[in-house]
């Protein structure tokens, strides 16, 4: 299927000399997945809602200040590339184009309304995301905002100490309540208000109660309750406890699912892949591969990469912080490591994932003979 046959030709476009207060203004009335970006008429860029979370620029400035950069599509292009097009951008948006010119966008929604009959056959255990981040309802927003930019996450589910999974806070949320009102309060009588908003518990904005969905449901059913309720993600329950939280589904880990093939024999998810310089995704998926090799009983069912670029510079190349997590059949692994360049970083993570995995190996193994070792003193 190419993507022209489910890409829109009517999206939200602004100029990029116009007021960033008039921008915000469109993501709290209409809520786009993103905003194109005009200059001179041509395709300049787009303006994504994560964006306006992770930023204080003033409304005064202008639309082009936060323009950035997002994966362009040919209209011919698959609707499996485009999906992991999306996925590695971070980006829920993408603009489609037909040659040179700008033909339309194309949305993560638009590709799984698409391909929604075709999901019945996943359950929602083999694709959730189970290394899930939460916050407790005394959370102020100021920590909401951290723990979002620091995870690279649009959504925390939000617990209490005695009744469990009690409420949800997005980015969305946050754009609603905070930055609106941050921008506001800079000056005057309210300059002090800004720390009042970041104090706010996470208790006064969160959204209750929680849609969730169990472990063993359908994908299909999942995706079509977000697409028509407008989540972006679900919590995921046991089935008899819908106050435990097991993990979280997202629009993302559909689409990634989506991304798999027969060739490909390990599903590799890089965040901020626009970090990498001397390394290519294939040899990211390669080396991978090798260390999980060294353990032939591990069966690599997701692998995540992500990358984080620190101020520091040596040189003028940057200080890179890189995070590997395995998902396998035996288990979790992981390694982390800093270094300057994405390449320098990911080797250094990957030496200590290595070792995990080698550890893991090795636990195995002592499990293993003392079960041997047990039983043969019961056939004594």
């Amino acid at each position: 299927m190419d993507i022209a046959d489910i890409a829109t030709r009517e999206f939200v476009e602004v100029d990029a000399g116009k007021r960033l207060g008039k921008v915000r203004s469109i993501f709290e009335r209409e809520n786009p997945k993103g905003i194109i970006v005009t200059k001179d008429g041509a395709y300049a860029g787009v303006i994504t809602q994560k964006q306006l979370v992770q930023s204080h620029v003033e409304d005064n400035a202008k639309a082009g200040a936060m323009t950035s950069s997002a994966p362009k599509v040919a209209r011919t292009d698959d609707v499996r590339e485009v999906a992991r097009v999306l996925v590695e951008g971070g980006t829920k948006i993408a603009p489609v184009f037909e040659g040179d010119e700008l033909w339309g966008i194309v949305t993560e929604d638009d590709i799984l309304a698409a391909v929604l009959e075709n999901l019945d056959a996943l359950t929602v255990d083999q694709i959730y995301t189970d290394d899930v981040v939460t916050v407790a309802e005394d959370t102020n927003v100021g920590q909401v905002i951290n723990l979002l930019r620091e995870h690279g996450i649009s959504r925390l589910p939000v617990l209490d100490e005695q009744d469990g999974l009690t409420g949800m806070v997005t980015r969305h949320d946050v754009v609603d309540v905070v930055v609106r009102d941050m921008n506001k309060a800079t000056t005057g009588d309210r300059s002090g208000e800004i720390q009042r908003i970041l104090d706010i518990p996470v208790y006064d904005v969160m959204s209750s109660p929680v849609e969730t969905v169990t472990l063993d449901a359908s994908v299909r059913d999942a995706v079509a309750r977000m697409l028509e309720n407008d989540f972006a993600g679900l919590v995921v329950t046991p089935k008899d406890d819908d106050t435990a939280v097991e993990g979280i589904l997202t629009k993302t880990d559909v689409l990634r699912a989506l991304t798999f093939t027969e060739e490909d024999h390990m599903d590799v998810q890089i965040t901020n892949i626009k970090l990498l310089d001397t390394i290519s995704r294939a040899d990211l998926r390669s080396d991978i591969g090798e260390v999980a090799d060294k353990y032939q009983a591990m069966q690599v069912q997701h692998a995540h990469v992500r990358f984080h670029e620190h101020k520091e510079k040596l040189r003028g190349t940057p200080l890179i912080q890189c995070q590997i997590r395995l998902r396998t059949n035996k288990g979790q692994a992981a390694g982390s490591g800093e270094g300057y360049g994405a390449e320098m970083a990911f080797n250094v993570a990957l030496d200590k994932l290595e070792r995990n995995v080698l550890e893991l190996k090795g636990v195995q193994a002592d499990e293993e003979y003392r079960g041997q070792v047990l039983r043969k003193l019961g056939e004594l």
